[in-house]
């Protein structure tokens, strides 16, 4: 019989890994804070999944460009992280004395052992933030004890993305697939280039918190620098390393493209409710009206969130908070993203418009499918 009485974890978010992915996203942001899905933040995902599993003490180990994301996330009363104990932590670079920015995440661990050792919970759970999912974190964790694993992996199974394919340079963050045998990793790829598919690393583990400060503290002390790379590679026949498959929703951010393509596949109520039926979703509030169709108006296959305003056209689109489409424009394949405005008579198709963009009357612009066009902050084209 496995005892549960002790399954209390903590949780680590890694919000800016794979900024490098989507560098037009993150030039005032990072990958955490991109929005997604007309009105979250990716961070939301995976904060609200370990909110409603339970998880009460979760700390977030920001890098840089993290302003956006302290806005967001408040003092964590959407994700009811209010707490005298435990509760959001939020670990800006120098939050120590002798801290500075991460690389990989062991660096980014060995800046808070003092923390983790002071902390109560016996596991730890850490996730990045590339990957819009609605996660069972007590399965995973119960998973993890029935096992007898020292590290339990997270993974799905899919083809890599295109873009990660194609490119070659590697300074834009590690990705993993792994070769499984009876649940237990036997090998780890660092950006392997196979077709077909794949064990694909999601980036979520559950380790035992004094394991973990163990790991992190011989492999710091020898300078390395990748949890995966570094630490769990090279002891594969040391460490019980299990994979723990995840068969729900995924959408994981890969570059531009697939950002577009993931918001767009939310269109279909299928894949609306693979995300989002599982349990609520939160993210910060914006007290708004709801959004008002003007007469004359003609709507098709959108997501639109509250506050938006539409007297045009709109067709297969993601509208964010308080977008406004005047009279006679035309809107079709676009994500639209926060106070956007598209003036009268203006006609847009595959655009990403960041937060502010002003589309001016008559214009037109177009994109494709293979390329849809990005419109930076506060942009007036």
């Amino acid at each position: 019989m496995v005892n549960y009485s002790n399954t209390s974890a903590l949780g680590i978010i890694f919000p800016n890994s794979y900024d490098a992915l989507v560098p037009e996203l993150v030039n005032v942001r990072m990958m955490a804070s991109i929005p997604f899905a007309s009105r979250y933040r990716m961070i939301d995902f995976i904060l609200s999944s370990m909110s409603n599993c339970d998880i009460d003490n979760i700390s977030v180990m920001v890098n840089n460009n993290y302003h956006s994301l302290m806005d967001h996330l408040g003092s964590g009363r959407e994700w009811d992280l209010v707490r005298k104990n435990g509760g959001l932590n939020i670990f800006p670079p120098f939050a120590e004395k002798n801290s500075k920015p991460y690389v990989g995440r062991v660096s980014a661990l060995a800046t808070i052992l003092g923390f983790l050792r002071s902390q109560k919970e016996k596991y730890v759970v850490m996730s990045d933030s590339n990957i819009a999912v609605n996660f069972d974190f007590k399965e995973m964790i119960k998973y993890h004890i029935e096992t007898g694993a020292d590290v339990t992996v997270a993974y799905n199974q899919q083809e890599l993305p295109e873009y990660l394919l194609q490119t070659q340079d590697h300074t834009k963050g590690f990705y993993y697939t792994f070769d499984i045998q009876d649940n237990r990793i036997s090998k780890i790829y660092v950006n392997p280039k196979s077709a077909g598919v794949q064990n694909f690393g999601m980036n979520i583990y559950v380790v035992e918190r004094e394991l973990l400060i163990d790991l992190v503290n011989t492999a710091f002390v020898r300078g390395q620098e990748y949890f995966e790379r570094d630490v769990l590679l090279p002891q594969l026949n040391k460490l019980n390393v299990y994979g723990y498959r995840f068969d729900g929703y995924a959408a994981r951010i890969s570059g531009v493209k697939s950002y577009f393509d993931e918001n767009m596949k939310l269109l279909d109520d299928f894949n609306l409710d693979g995300l989002f039926s599982r349990a609520p979703i939160y993210t910060k509030i914006r007290d708004d009206n709801p959004t008002r169709y003007i007469s004359g108006a003609k709507v098709e296959n959108i997501m639109a969130a509250d506050g938006c305003v539409i007297e045009g056209e709109v067709e297969n689109s993601i509208l964010f908070r308080g977008v406004h489409i005047a009279k006679g424009a035309k809107v079709k394949n676009c994500i639209l993203m926060q106070d956007t405005v598209v003036e009268a008579g203006a006609n847009i198709e595959y655009l990403i418009t960041d937060k502010e963009v002003t589309v001016s009357a008559g214009k037109e612009m177009k994109g494709t499918d293979s390329f849809p066009v990005y419109i930076a902050k506060r942009h007036t084209v």
